[in-house]
């Protein structure tokens, strides 16, 4: 019943051409919460995400030298960070990524979440406007254009992937082409 409404919902955002800021949780089939829509740290905090999210938050000891290079090189970006809540990776990625930048002390004024529905969408055209395919996707802006982007699992480990992300060098996600 929860699923039709949402695609009510949806569907009657898309025809009037609205689409709520708002961040909309849902029902599975599973009756397990999904996120859909913009969120924050805080709602990842809250049941049922807590049960994940805090732990993998807590556990994750970042290399430090990867840490000094991101906190060194950072500043000059805004991230676009798509997960699902739903997504074994978004779940083991998310928290490490959320404690990584706390240890930086990155301005969350410069990051946008968005969690998407199994079919990786969401309210609004971000989604396909940056084309993601899978979660998590954490997109690294520097001056209103693409720099990079980390999808779905590390090639090193989160840290030195973002390190050499944030720092300009050579980095391909496992899905580039």
């Amino acid at each position: 019943m929860i699923n039709k409404v949402l695609l009510l919902f949806l569907g009657f955002s898309l025809i009037s051409g609205e689409v709520s800021d708002e961040k909309v949780a849902i029902e599975n089939n599973n009756s397990a919460e999904i996120l859909l829509g913009e969120f924050t740290q805080a709602d990842l905090e809250k049941a049922p995400h807590s049960r994940w999210f805090v732990p993998g938050y807590e556990n994750y000891k970042p290399k430090k030298e990867a840490l000094k290079t991101i906190k060194k090189n950072i500043h000059d970006y805004e991230i676009l960070m798509f997960m699902g809540t739903w997504c074994a990776d978004s779940r083991y990625e998310v928290p490490r990524f959320f404690k990584l930048i706390d240890e930086v002390d990155f301005d969350r004024k410069n990051i946008k979440n968005i969690a998407v529905n199994r079919a990786k969408t969401a309210p609004g055209n971000l989604d396909k406007e940056y084309k993601v395919h899978r979660v998590p996707t954490i997109i690294f802006i520097k001056d209103g254009k693409e720099v990079n982007r980390f999808v779905e699992y590390s090639i090193e480990s989160l840290e030195e992937d973002i390190a050499k992300i944030v720092e300009g060098k050579e980095y391909t996600d496992p899905y580039s082409e």
